[in-house]
């Protein structure tokens, strides 16, 4: 059930971070175009980028987690074993999670607060809008070193 539950969320953060993706291509396409061959450069493209390569940037990050390919140190982890080795993995999960909880969750909220009301110079969407990557990308990191750290005692050793 869980392993099912990863490969669902897998699939989504994939394909949303595959549109954000083409969507990167298309909007820096536009603008070259438009720049260099129309004389007019658009005046929303380049901030749809940014806040395109924000989003796809995080989401990623995300399923980083859930792949258990994010940046680590793996100095301890090589020379652990048995329950030492599970007791530095629930260390770290321990640590990311609380640190994306507050960081991501909790400022990523009060973010989305207090920029509710202003509006992007060129889009004109909410900043909170922009801004709500940080709680997504937070809940579905929590997720993933969740299932992570439920996955240490329901899996054998390989160490």
């Amino acid at each position: 059930m869980l392993t099912s539950f990863r490969n669902l969320l897998d699939r989504l953060i994939l394909f949303i971070s595959s549109f954000a993706l083409m969507l990167l291509v298309v909007t820096v396409t536009w603008q070259v175009f438009s720049r260099y061959v129309l004389n007019d450069p658009s005046s929303w493209t380049g901030e749809l980028a940014r806040y395109t390569m924000v989003w796809l940037g995080l989401l990623g990050a995300g399923y980083l987690f859930g792949v258990k390919g994010h940046l680590a140190i793996t100095l301890l982890d090589g020379y652990l074993r048995g329950r030492a080795h599970t007791a530095l993995q629930l260390l770290i999960n321990g640590i990311s999670f609380a640190f994306v909880s507050l960081a991501m969750l909790k400022g990523g909220i009060a973010l989305m607060g207090r920029t509710g009301q202003q509006l992007s110079p060129a889009l004109q969407l909410p900043m909170s809008t922009v801004y709500s990557i940080l709680p997504i990308s937070a809940v579905i990191i929590l997720i993933y070193l969740t299932l992570n750290t439920i996955e240490l005692f329901c899996k054998p050793h390989k160490k």
